[in-house]
């Protein structure tokens, strides 16, 4: 290497550096503020943060009254993003959510059509109960969430950038929904599992959220920040050694390459989006500890969340009792 390529290294390690740190901050106080509304789940806080730190989706799942509706809404407050909601109906047509033409007519008599954007036209929209429209409403996201644009009766409309969906889906009432389909899972960078807080939180909850005032949530970063910020996560330095991790964990979780005991129980395995969303991820998870590089510590932590909506178990593995968490942690171990 000549000594001009060593300078312009050696000065682009600086600036990533400093950039690190910038960001680094206006996140720490991102996360401070969403603390003070959102209780007890500090695990949710930072993986919902790291996927819109990815530029990614998330779907998140629970029973109702678990605060995913409020994190959603906090999040979009927090990080300056223009935030709409919609709810999920088996009647919810695609139109309703993309927007449809309607027909005008000027002064003259001369008519033509206008679109009228729907709520997906912005930054942070929030899906409830994803699961309980139609495959075909279902549907109208999947060209939103990886191309970043719709078309409607022919022509296209870029959506504003960023674009983040986070989506909600109750876990326990099944009758009357609608499974996503594996192609739309996949558009998910994670699966973010919200359980019941302690008591200590719940004992919080009960205390900040019954009383004359409630905390409400406060802007701790702008849409430049968060933008400048995903592109920072696609700048730090990624060691080979976690590549390898990423790379032997994912091709360890497809029947075709996983070892014959590990083979036998999955039905399908995660494809290379699930390579990339883990090659982010770990970037993000160091930017969010105040890191300049990730390590196999961070391939290990977000395994679960990025691996369990890309695979299925068979039916023998079921019967025996098996869950995809457990393949999934049996897969990290085998990491060293």
């Amino acid at each position: 290497m000549t000594q001009a390529a060593t300078d312009g290294a050696t000065d682009l390690d600086a600036a990533i550096v400093r950039g690190a740190e910038a960001i680094g901050g206006h996140v720490a106080s991102a996360r401070a503020a969403i603390g003070q509304v959102i209780f007890g789940q500090d695990k949710v806080v930072d993986q919902a943060l790291l996927t819109v730190l990815c530029g990614g989706h998330a779907l998140l799942v629970g029973v109702p009254g678990l605060a995913k509706t409020k994190l959603v809404e906090t999040l979009g407050t927090v990080l300056g993003l223009d935030a709409r909601r919609v709810q999920f109906t088996p009647d919810l047509m695609p139109s309703d959510i993309l927007g449809s033409e309607v027909l005008e007519e000027d002064a003259h008599g001369r008519r033509s059509f206008r679109f009228v954007s729907g709520p997906i036209f912005a930054q942070l929209l929030m899906a409830d109960e994803i699961n309980r429209a139609s495959p075909r409403t279902q549907s109208a996201l999947l060209q939103a969430m990886q191309e970043y644009h719709v078309t409607v009766a022919g022509q296209r409309y870029d959506l504003p950038r960023p674009f983040h969906v986070l989506a909600t889906q109750n876990p326990l009432e099944q009758e009357g929904t609608y499974p996503l389909p594996e192609a739309q899972l996949d558009r998910f960078l994670m699966q973010i599992d919200v359980d019941y807080p302690d008591r200590d939180a719940e004992r919080r909850i009960l205390l900040a959220t019954t009383g004359s005032e409630e905390a409400k949530p406060k802007a701790a970063m702008t849409t430049d920040d968060l933008l400048q910020a995903q592109r920072l996560v696609r700048r730090l330095p990624v060691g080979e050694s976690v590549v390898e991790a990423i790379l032997d964990l994912v091709r360890s979780a497809r029947p075709e390459t996983a070892e014959k005991a590990v083979a036998d129980k999955i039905a399908w395995g995660p494809g290379p989006r699930a390579s990339q969303s883990l090659m982010l991820g770990v970037r993000a998870r160091a930017l969010l500890d105040g890191r300049f590089a990730p390590s196999i510590d961070d391939v290990a932590a977000l395994a679960g969340p990025i691996l369990k909506h890309r695979m299925a178990l068979t039916f023998s593995a079921r019967a025996d009792g098996d869950t995809l968490q457990g393949v999934i942690a049996k897969l990290v171990e085998r990491l060293g």
